[in-house]
């Protein structure tokens, strides 16, 4: 395998698809082309998709069936102690064992915040670690880009034509080939824990569990639809290891984990759907530990786009009204990075696909 500086990210094992091209004015930034060998095949499986959509309810429960059989064991609690913590205090939390809770209760997981003692609980399939978590009357409008993603449809979809159909007009080099890129920049920090922050149905979040390259994986995402498809898919997998994952419902903006007690973050394809991409970056940089990474892929619009006088404009009023936020340039994405307290940014780019790292500085 060819070797680069040691300022410059290797591209692993990558297939013959990926062939580099050039590199950036940062040694550190790639560029590669992707060969269209799987476009053609997208529409059937589009169809085939909503066929299978139209045949069952859409609702979540329709969707998935699901039983607590992992969401938090002994050896996963072990694991997470000292990295789940309270959204509110940021306090970690701890087991409520209170005799008191009802037998179907019992058998799901409670934990606690040591500082305000708020009880977060789960259901079969996942933690809600979310503000709100409990409340029976308080609710909160979000933006279009979040609520999309809570429609059960959506969800099934989403591994079923949705994803793949962002490496035919997107540049995405799909989930596989999009991986080896991810370990690369992870190498640093691999054998630490990861949350794979939006993990949608949790596509990248299993790969990284039987990757056996991290000690625990937090598939986060703050649709409960998105989170129960994820747990069926993981269900469906002969083998898997089921140890090593929890499912973990939270918002971006508000990551219940300690300060300093993640190794990794990934967001796949998600930045531009955060209502606001620097509050989740900052939240980023408050969970990472000193080295930590931050990888994440997203939409750029660049080239000819960057001149066109009406476009930063209408792109600022597509985010206040959507939620959606449109990247002009990997400059922008440096600026937030650094903004956020965040060093040592990479790039790689295919078309509009680009995918960014950055170091909690040591």
């Amino acid at each position: 395998m060819a070797t680069t500086s040691s300022s410059t990210v290797g591209m692993g094992n990558l297939s013959s698809l990926l062939l580099p091209s050039r590199l950036g004015s940062n040694s550190g930034d790639r560029f590669f082309h992707l060969k269209a060998t799987t476009s053609r095949f997208i529409p059937r499986t589009i169809k085939h998709a909503f066929a299978a959509a139209r045949s069952i309810r859409a609702s979540s429960t329709a969707l998935v069936e699901t039983k607590p059989d992992f969401v938090l064991d002994e050896k996963k609690l072990e694991n997470c102690k000292n990295t789940l913590a309270c959204p509110i205090c940021y306090v970690p939390l701890i087991y409520n064992a209170d005799s008191s809770l009802s037998a179907e209760s019992a058998m799901r997981p409670n934990l606690q915040c040591r500082n305000c003692r708020k009880v977060y609980s789960g259901n079969d399939t996942h933690l809600d670690l979310t503000i709100t978590s409990g409340s029976k009357g308080y609710g909160e409008v979000r933006p279009a880009s979040t609520e999309l993603f809570r429609f059960s449809l959506v969800s099934f979809l989403y591994e079923r034509g949705w994803r793949q159909s962002f490496s035919i007009w997107g540049g995405f080099p799909g989930p596989e080939k999009e991986f080896e890129i991810i370990k690369d920049y992870l190498n640093p920090v691999l054998g630490g824990n990861i949350v794979d922050a939006s993990c949608a149905s949790g596509m990248f979040s299993r790969l990284f569990a039987k990757s056996g390259l991290f000690s625990l994986v937090v598939a986060l995402d703050f649709s409960e639809t998105m989170l129960q498809q994820c747990s069926e898919f993981i269900k469906q997998e002969e083998n898997f290891p089921k140890e090593k994952i929890v499912l973990v419902r939270a918002d971006i903006s508000r990551l219940p984990f300690a300060s300093g007690s993640v190794d990794a973050v990934h967001a796949g394809a998600a930045l531009h759907c955060w209502p606001s991409p620097s509050v989740a970056v900052a939240e980023i940089s408050r969970v990472l530990r000193p080295g930590g990474m931050f990888v994440a892929t997203t939409y750029i619009l660049d080239g000819p786009f960057a001149f066109v006088p009406l476009l930063r404009p209408l792109r600022q009023n597509v985010a206040q009204f959507s939620g959606s936020h449109i990247f002009l340039s990997n400059r922008e994405l440096e600026d937030l990075c650094t903004a956020c307290g965040l060093v040592d940014f990479k790039f790689t780019r295919n078309r509009m696909f680009i995918m960014i790292s950055a170091m909690k500085p040591k």
